[in-house]
């Protein structure tokens, strides 16, 4: 039997499909590789996940525990996982993760600013117990992600709930046609010391990758669903805050393609290098290829970058009239970052100026070139310098990217993301 790679278009979406025969079909999402000159994670050899897994390594699964068991056992070869339906990681509810003796309300009566103060972190044992509950909440949600790895849901109606993929010093990973709800942490800590009045600190991210190389992240769908922000509490006059980010790729993690996917209404949703003082991990690495992605309701890092070298282009960015107040920014410029943002859209309502889009962290040179802010050809630069005169940007990041299958006109990619993007919408 010879292998064949073939080079497939289907309703305008170009995949490379890893064939055993002829007749494999290219319609299979889980034979698909990235294509060639796809991004960050074309470079090199490529990215092909567990295209080529034999019957051994191919598993189908319905349950959160059964998706964990497929994973665990790592003896080097591809693995190809595919969900069918969704999986939910905390369906015995936070119940279940409580240590013996944790009571939330008197956590909040030991630690009320009004008895506590706001200038020394928490401790005692309502806090010891809260930190055990969360651990017992973190080894039952966290999923690890093997080397030469694809995970693909089966039809539009695959999930994960309240579950977190760790892809961590993995080489070759591919995650598709999934809808990813944000985790909602049970046990949030309470930080009098952050910020003037304090706040409430989560944990999980729906996906980490973490020190890990070649991961196409492809036709997903990252929202907050059943639990947005504005559902949540609040305690001590803060939101009782619940979620982290949809997206991180931190800490060396090196040659990422996120593509046609969907991150939806949640505040800090996707971070590319998670510490200003990570230069030994970081520097040189962070390659991180953005396209085709739809990001609406998105508050802030869409994404923020520190040290990577990250090409954006084709994305939408969609603002709500009803986050005029909320929206922070989409591009963050951090610490030695090297962003080149190109023929992107943006659809902003009123009240929400083109000079908010990019927001300078630190000093760092950006290239944004054909972006259109409601169908008008925008310099985002000069639009931020214009609104910040005393804190401006420098343009020419100083690369041009070339790991590109095509970039489209700016004001076709509200309609073409729009009808591609996200899961479901698999070719």
């Amino acid at each position: 039997m010879r292998t064949r790679i073939a080079g497939v278009t289907l309703a305008g979406c170009t995949a490379l499909v890893l064939s055993l025969t002829p007749a494999h079909a290219a319609s299979d999402p889980g034979r698909q590789v990235l294509p060639k000159g796809d991004g960050w994670a074309s470079e090199g050899a490529g990215t092909t996940g567990g295209a080529a897994a034999d019957a051994a390594h191919t598993h189908t699964v319905r349950t959160w525990a059964e998706f964990r068991a497929a994973l665990a056992v790592d003896d080097g070869a591809p693995r190809l996982v595919r969900v069918v339906g969704t999986l939910d990681a905390t369906e015995g509810g936070c119940e279940a993760f409580e240590a013996d003796g944790y009571d939330f309300d008197r956590y909040l009566a030991d630690y009320d600013p009004a008895v506590w103060g706001l200038d020394t972190p928490v401790s005692g044992p309502q806090e010891d117990l809260r930190a055990a509950s969360a651990a017992a909440q973190a080894r039952a949600v966290k999923a690890y992600v093997p080397s030469r790895t694809t995970i693909v849901g089966v039809g539009k109606d695959a999930g994960i709930t309240g579950g977190s993929l760790q892809i961590q010093n993995a080489d070759d990973v591919i995650v598709r046609n999934l809808t990813l709800e944000s985790p909602l942490d049970c046990f949030p800590q309470w930080d009098p010391t952050d910020g003037a009045t304090g706040a409430w600190n989560s944990e999980y991210d729906a996906m980490v990758v973490h020190g890990s190389t070649h991961v196409w992240i492809d036709h997903n769908t990252f929202t907050d669903g059943r639990h947005p922000d504005s559902t949540l509490p609040r305690y001590f006059g803060e939101i009782y805050q619940q979620h982290d980010g949809e997206l991180d790729v931190v800490r060396g993690a090196n040659h990422v393609t996120a593509s046609w996917n969907v991150f939806a209404d949640h505040d800090k949703t996707l971070m590319i290098g998670n510490s200003d003082g990570a230069a030994a991990t970081d520097a040189g690495k962070l390659k991180v290829t953005l396209h085709h992605n739809l990001f609406t309701g998105v508050v802030e890092r869409a994404p923020r970058v520190r040290f990577g070298q990250v090409d954006a282009y084709n994305n939408h960015y969609v603002v709500k009239a009803d986050q005029v107040p909320a929206y922070a920014y989409s591009f963050g410029v951090g610490i030695e970052s090297r962003l080149y943002a190109e023929k992107n859209a943006f659809t902003l309502p009123a009240g929400v100026a083109a000079g908010r889009i990019l927001k300078k962290w630190k000093d760092a040179p950006v290239t944004a070139v054909g972006n259109r802010v409601n169908g008008r050809a925008v310099d985002l630069v000069a639009a931020h310098n214009a609104l910040n005169p005393d804190n401006p940007l420098r343009p020419d990041a100083g690369w041009t990217p070339v790991l590109r299958t095509a970039a489209h006109d700016p004001r076709a990619v509200p309609g073409l993301v729009g009808a591609r993007a996200g899961a479901g919408k698999v070719c």
